[in-house]
C-alpha cells in the first residue's frame, strides 16, 4: 500500500522556496522593513506545510498531493482554501521583497554614477 506522490525535485523546490521565504521574512523584520506582513509571512510559512500534510494523509491511494488539493478545493475544504490563499500571499511576498531589492539597486546605482 504506497500512497502517488510528486516527484523528489517537486519537493527539493517547494522546501527550498519555503526555507528561503522564511529567511527572507526574517530578514525584514531583523531589518525593520515592516513587522506585519513579515510576520504573517512566517505564520503562512510555517503552517500551510503543517495543516497541507495533516490533510493529505486521508488522501486516496491513486491521488498526488496537488490532485487531493485540488479536490479538496473543489468541494470547498477550508483548509484547501487556506492553503490556496497562503500559496498566493506567499507569490505576492516574493513579488513584493524582489521589487523593494530591485528598486534599491537601481536607485543605488544612479545615484553612484552620478
Amino acid at each position: 500500500m504506497y500512497w502517488e506522490t510528486l516527484p523528489n525535485w517537486f519537493w527539493v523546490l517547494y522546501y527550498l522556496f519555503l526555507l528561503s521565504t522564511l529567511g527572507t521574512a526574517i530578514y525584514s523584520i531583523v531589518k525593520k522593513k515592516g513587522k506585519i506582513l513579515p510576520f504573517l509571512t512566517i505564520v503562512f510559512t510555517v503552517t500551510i506545510p503543517i495543516v497541507a500534510f495533516i490533510n493529505s494523509l486521508g488522501r486516496a491511494e491513486e491521488m498526488n498531493e496537488f490532485e487531493h488539493l485540488v479536490s479538496q478545493l473543489q468541494k470547498g475544504a477550508s483548509w484547501a482554501i487556506y492553503s490556496i490563499i497562503g500559496y498566493l500571499f506567499l507569490f505576492i511576498w516574493w513579488f513584493s521583497f524582489c521589487s523593494k531589492v530591485n528598486i534599491k539597486t537601481k536607485l543605488s546605482d544612479y545615484f553612484r554614477i552620478k
